[in-house]
């Protein structure tokens, strides 16, 4: 409710956002410790460099991040990278050096080059990269990590896996299975089912970190089997960290065709991601704040270039922490600042704990990261963009998995050049944005012409910074012939981050291409036989929802949407973005206007995005004053969230009412006043409801799923009633 105030930045935001970005610093910290620990294992180094990574990437480069909500710490979509790069220089046998040293010093050179590409303002060449391309590249890192994982997951003995190829692990996991130790085997399992069945229990279970709790149980059962002295090397070894921590970085390979290799390697997924995850996370910023890319690329530079230099590991904006961070509530990077605060008080006390931490726990987290990142659902949402999203998404997994990283993406974004050209993108259109731009009065109108792809997107980009806030922008796409996936995902982007300034983007012309799926942002070609009705299908829930809409006089409307502004600044937004709206069923009552609809509430971002389906009531064209406020059922996570999400309003003459619901604004004596008595004792006799307002709307919904239509009309009833109690009586409030 507090999302109208922007938070402060620099020390005047320290000051006055300190309780809030600590806490989420706490509760990131519980996170980063065992997920660092275990990255710098599976990327060949000591686990303590990375903890010293997410520590730097906190402590350092907090102070001069680009973005706010970002946390910056040692990722999984490195290990591979990292771990090629010291299984690689290390057989150059350099005498007096170490593989993680050289990997090191190719961290730093790769360091020097990204401080360069934020001062010459290359902050943006991550637009050029076609989403299903990179989306195949993080899906094929989730396939090897898996697969190196796996027997340290089993405790099997590692002369075992020594030298095999990715391949060559999957099909040796019989023998893995077979050669298992099950004291070890049952820390790994046990950790597996923590890990993926806490959120499954959802409710406050969900807001509980995983990783944290699988130490918490994980650490005495491997004192109670005596992992230390029967199973030498299971557990975590940290050793005099302190003493380690000094210059550990040897450019003795610069003069290698290895070493620059992984220079480039480093440079291209630790700028990629990082910037990827920096522009994501700024959707899910409740203040809808703009990163500074260029910026954010120069603080990430100077924290490679201190962490290879004490040698730790290259770090990037990690997406899993970082959207936890805004989950947590977070408002400004001063809780990456704290996250790394308590990494480094973890580091001087708990080290003698830390070494209690079994291999196998660890393996189990990056296991469960990896099935982030190649999960069926990512298979499932790439095909249903589009047959040639999929074809694209699967070439790069194969050829990184066969190869090398960087030839994976190459050859993905290859393919999808022959699928431009073989859908009539005309090749000179490829790299070069062809449009003509006319302003009139108050209104820009862009004639798109050619192919509008993810090859010339930095073109249009260039466009959007020109135009000026809170006009019209006409899209036209008459005179093109192509447009693909990438950049109509861009466009929504620009349309709603433009719609910030008080503008308006309209799309004309796209009525006539033929897309390639029922995505709404698909790709699509010009087609001379565009239907221009579109024939839709009907699901069962569909059927039934269109019944319901014929009894209790709705019209509706089954259509998949995107929604830009519909839910903006509404509480259930906070932290979190609705992707698209369908299944609408409207209707015109005596009092209101009431849209009952099936959203897709992401929470997180990228990897780290997990979608919800909810059905939820809009209630507009009220004739009634209502202040902003957001009520919901109360639990103990509600008890906790006063401490980030603001104060519970209590009455003292209702003590059900105070009990059953937590309720929080920012004008709390306007809040009070509505709150009638009558509106209080309504609500008591209803349990488990959802109710926000915002602009004098209403957002009411059950709970977080898709409902059945008996419920659906349980609701609608309890709005009518609701509504009915609130323009009845809105003159005596209700004692304090």
């Amino acid at each position: 409710m507090k999302a109208l105030n922007i938070p402060k930045d620099g020390f005047a935001g320290l000051k006055e956002n300190w309780k809030t970005d600590s806490l989420s610093g706490f509760l990131v910290f519980l996170l980063a410790l065992p997920l660092s620990l275990g990255i710098a294992k599976a990327s060949g180094f000591d686990a303590a460099m990375g903890v010293l990574t997410a520590m730097v990437g906190g402590i350092v480069v907090s102070i001069f991040q680009g973005g706010r909500l970002t946390i910056k710490g040692p990722a999984a979509g490195l290990i591979t990278v990292c771990a090629g790069a010291v299984t690689d220089l290390g057989a150059l046998h350099i005498e007096g050096v170490s593989a993680t040293q050289l990997a090191c010093g190719a961290v730093v050179i790769m360091a020097a080059i990204q401080v360069l590409f934020g001062v010459l303002k290359f902050g943006s060449l991550s637009d050029f990269f076609p989403h299903s391309a990179v989306h195949g590249m993080l899906a094929a890192i989730g396939v090897l990590i898996f697969a190196k994982q796996f027997p340290v997951l089993l405790g099997v003995d590692s002369a075992l896996t020594k030298g095999l190829s990715p391949i060559q692990l999957y099909t040796h996991i019989p023998v893995f299975i077979a050669n298992a130790n099950w004291h070890i085997a049952l820390v790994g399992i046990l950790s597996l089912v923590i890990i993926f069945g806490l959120p499954a229990l959802g409710g406050v279970f969900k807001k509980i970190p995983a990783p944290m709790l699988v130490l918490v149980i994980m650490i005495p059962l491997a004192l109670v089997l005596d992992f230390k002295n029967l199973y030498k090397g299971s557990l975590v070894s940290i050793g005099d960290f302190w003493k380690n921590v000094t210059f550990s970085a040897s450019f003795a390979a610069i003069d290698t065709f290895v070493f620059w290799k992984y220079v480039f390697m480093f440079l291209f997924v630790n700028s990629l991601e990082s910037l990827l995850t920096v522009k994501a996370i700024d959707g899910l910023d409740p203040w809808k704040r703009k990163s500074d890319y260029n910026k954010d690329l120069r603080a990430l530079a100077l924290g490679n270039g201190i962490s290879g230099l004490l040698g730790g590991l290259p770090m990037i904006s990690e997406v899993a922490r970082s959207s936890a961070n805004v989950n947590n509530g977070a408002r400004t990077r001063w809780a990456n600042f704290f996250h790394g605060l308590f990494l480094f008080i973890a580091m001087l006390l708990l080290i003698p704990v830390i070494e209690m931490i079994p291999n196998a726990a660890l393996a189990a987290m990056l296991i469960a990261v990896a099935y982030r990142l190649a999960s069926p659902k990512e298979f499932i949402g790439t095909y249903k963009i589009g047959p040639e999203q999929f074809v694209i998404f699967v070439v790069t997994i194969i050829v990184t998995v066969a190869e090398d990283l960087l030839l994976g993406v190459g050859a993905g974004i290859l393919t999808k050049f022959i699928f431009h050209i073989i859908n009539g993108a005309p090749f000179t259109s490829l790299f070069k944005a062809d449009y003509t731009l006319t302003e009139e009065n108050d209104e820009y109108t862009v004639k798109v012409k050619g192919a509008a792809t993810f090859s010339n997107f930095l073109g249009y980009k260039k466009l959007f910074s020109q135009f000026k806030p809170g006009k019209l922008i006409t899209f036209s796409f008459g005179d093109a012939k192509l447009v693909d996936h990438s950049f109509m995902e861009q466009l929504h982007h620009f349309e709603e981050d433009y719609h910030q300034t008080g503008g308006k983007v309209v799309w004309n012309g796209l009525e006539r291409f033929s897309p390639f799926s029922n995505h709404p942002l698909a790709a699509r070609k010009i087609s001379k036989d565009s239907a221009n009705k579109i024939e839709i299908r009907l699901t069962p829930r569909q059927i039934t929802l269109r019944t319901l809409a014929d009894k209790n006089d709705f019209n509706f409307y089954p259509q998949k949407v995107r929604t830009a502004a519909k839910y903006k600044d509404f509480p259930i937004q906070k932290g979190n973005k609705i992707e698209y709206e369908e299944n609408v069923l409207l209707k015109y009552s005596d009092f209101a206007k009431i849209e009952v609809s099936d959203i897709t509430l992401s929470e997180g971002a990228r990897t780290a995005q997990q979608d919800t389906h909810i059905t939820i009531l809009h209630v507009t064209d009220l004739n009634i004053t209502i202040p902003d406020f957001a009520l919901e059922p109360e639990d103990l996570w509600t008890k906790f969230s006063e401490l980030t999400f603001g104060k519970d309003i209590d009455f003292k003459d209702h003590p059900v009412f105070s009990r059953k619901y937590y309720l929080r604004g920012d004008d709390e004596a306007a809040v009070r006043e509505f709150f009638s008595e009558s509106a209080l004792v309504y609500l008591e006799n209803h349990n488990g409801i959802h109710i926000e307002s915002h602009r004098n709307k209403l957002l009411v919904y059950k709970k977080r799923e898709e409902l059945a239509a008996d419920d659906i009309r349980e609701v609608v009833e309890f709005v009518e009633g609701f509504v009915s109690v609130l323009n009845k009586h809105q003159v005596q409030p209700a004692s304090i």
